[in-house]
């Protein structure tokens, strides 16, 4: 075994120099100046102190350096898997308590082992059942729902915080007038700055400098706005090692909401992950080894009380944008982190929790994706409504029924579309050996006697009953005129036993009729399967061909040369 695919960081670091460390320098420094505001802001999302958004970009940034398989990713706490954490714990623990931190690194320690186990029996594309659009209902509802969410500590009211957005709405229509207007005016003009950064260049630290700007107002000026709610105390110091304690009742309690972390933290990884390997050539994602990955970043950080983490869509896209090549742009992160636990939390004393709210507003708002919606409105109908129904349902009935929906709906749309798939009567097109669509090419020549009949897909047993209402509808068009049927089997990669006792049944029946059954481009595969299950008995090696027009030119010519040379192929392969 590779030991180099089981720890991607010796695939660099052996070989890492000068030249490489130049662009992860500037790249840690750029992610850890803007880490550290999100940290911060982010623990309050998730309901914790703020220090628990710091100890999330420690330990599990080193974890995931070491075992990632991509360089650029940036591991930490998110915005959206922090509000799952709020929703989930929030209904068994009270919000900031003891009870309630313990929770939440006791969910790190669930979400990271379903993660590494997930990764190590190569499971990982269980989580491909969440198709792009439910994806991108998903995360446009979540990031709606948390930017709702901070508009308590934007105004400076006390709202309501839930993951369904119509309760939000309301307790923000019924309490409007109770905003604070000094806490209003810090976050709106602080949200401006942002955007105002954000136009002029992404990479410029926007989040910090509203950060120095917010503390710099309220510990200067603070007898003017003593009414704005600040930070106050951050503790200083490393967290300290332990194991996250639990009972068998918690961890049921938990598994809703762990199962969902552990697809949208893949998601969000493995996602962006493909999109930043597409902008270089010099290594390659693997999903199992993301899984592992994200797995042991959580499960060890959690020993180090970091609640559950994910990759992040902004820093990771400005850790590549600003020159990262390797895990060591991470490490770095890490370092500024380290310091600023140790020797600079202090300063964060007089940071208004509004100046945090509208850190949190602009990023989130931002995963709205608008385009991809009108995309889809153009490009297919069909996952368009799939996006908006998840999109709906995540806003309205909360997010792990979103999700559940999304997955649910991404199910049937699979069955629908396999038990479904494309038939078509194909004709020859003159002049050549090619058969196609006669639905879609006027000129192909058909024959009353003759339908060849292809089907897009694999027969089972969802969709045996279809192939054959399809082939006898389009058998019943030719009428007694009908002498041979060709079932081009090139689209066809399976076929189970419920699909070859159709195919059977159909043979005999037609026979009867006096019409031939013949077999045209079957796959190795596909043909043993038919072979074991006793076909031949039914029709010969003779019955079967290259190619379409092969199966039509022997039936009309009886010319056996290129027939019986792919029957001896075929008897010799079944041999």
């Amino acid at each position: 075994m590779n030991i180099k695919k089981i720890i991607p960081i010796l695939e660099w670091l052996p070989n890492y120099n000068t030249a490489l460390f130049k662009g992860d320098l500037v790249a840690g420094l750029t992610v850890g100046i803007i880490l550290i505001p999100q940290g911060i802001a982010y623990a309050l999302i998730a309901g914790l102190p703020p220090i628990y958004g710091l100890y999330c970009a420690l330990v599990p940034q080193v974890i995931y350096a070491i075992f990632g398989s991509s360089r650029q990713v940036a591991i930490g706490p998110v915005a959206m898997d922090s509000l799952i954490v709020a929703t989930g714990v929030s209904t068994v623990a009270l919000a900031g308590s003891e009870s309630y931190i313990s929770i939440a690194i006791l969910l790190a320690l669930m979400v990271g082992a379903i993660q590494f186990l997930l990764g190590v029996f190569s499971l990982g594309f269980i989580v491909n059942f969440l198709s792009k659009p439910v994806i991108t209902g998903f995360t446009s509802a979540v990031a709606l729902i948390i930017g709702f969410n901070q508009f308590r500590n934007l105004f400076g009211a006390d709202f309501i915080q839930s993951d369904q957005i119509q309760y939000i709405l309301e307790d923000v229509w019924l309490k409007i007038n109770t905003f604070n207007t000094h806490t209003t005016l810090i976050g709106l003009v602080s949200v401006v700055i942002i955007i105002i950064f954000r136009r002029i260049n992404k990479k410029l630290p926007n989040a910090l400098f509203v950060v120095v700007l917010g503390i710099f107002i309220m510990k200067y000026f603070g007898d003017n706005f003593n009414d704005v709610s600040i930070v106050k105390d951050i503790p200083s110091g490393l967290p300290g090692f332990g194991i996250p304690e639990f009972n068998l009742v918690q961890i049921r309690e938990l598994l809703p909401i762990a199962f969902t972390l552990v697809m949208v933290g893949y998601l969000e990884t493995i996602s962006i992950g493909k999109s930043l390997e597409a902008k270089q050539d010099v290594y390659r994602i693997r999903a199992n080894q993301e899984l592992i990955a994200l797995g042991l970043s959580n499960m060890v950080g959690s020993f180090f009380k970091a609640y559950p983490t994910a990759s992040s869509f902004s820093r990771s896209a400005i850790n590549q944008e600003s020159g990262a090549k390797t895990g060591m742009a991470a490490l770095i992160s890490v370092v500024m982190v380290v310091i600023t636990l140790l020797f600079l939390t202090p300063l964060f004393y007089h940071l208004p929790k509004t100046v945090l709210a509208a850190i949190i507003i602009v990023a989130v708002f931002g995963l709205i994706n608008f385009k991809e919606a009108a995309f889809l409105w153009k490009a297919n109908n069909l996952d368009f409504w799939l996006m908006l129904s998840t999109f709906l349902a995540t806003l309205f009935l909360g997010i792990e029924y979103g999700i559940a929906v999304g997955v649910s709906l991404s199910l049937i749309v699979l069955i629908y579309k396999t038990s479904r798939p494309y038939v078509a009567e194909i004709g020859k097109v003159p002049g050549s050996n090619f058969y196609r669509n006669i639905n879609r090419f006027e000129e192909v020549i058909i024959s009353d006697e003759i339908l060849v009949f292809r089907f897009d897909a694999q027969i089972f047993y969802a969709n045996s009953n279809y192939f054959r209402d399809n082939l006898d509808e389009m058998a019943a068009k030719k009428g007694k005129a009908l002498k041979l049927i060709v079932i081009d089997a090139e689209s066809i990669n399976r076929v189970d036993s419920t699909g070859v006792e159709m195919l059977k049944e159909r043979i005999k029946y037609y026979q009867k009729k006096d019409v031939k059954f013949y077999f045209a481009g079957v796959k190795g595969p596909v043909r043993d399967d038919l072979f074991r299950s006793g076909i031949l008995q039914l029709i010969g090696l003779n019955h079967f061909f290259m190619r379409a027009n092969e199966a039509v030119k022997f039936f009309e010519t009886g010319d056996r040369k290129h027939q019986e040379k792919y029957a001896k192929y075929i008897h010799q392969a079944y041999k």
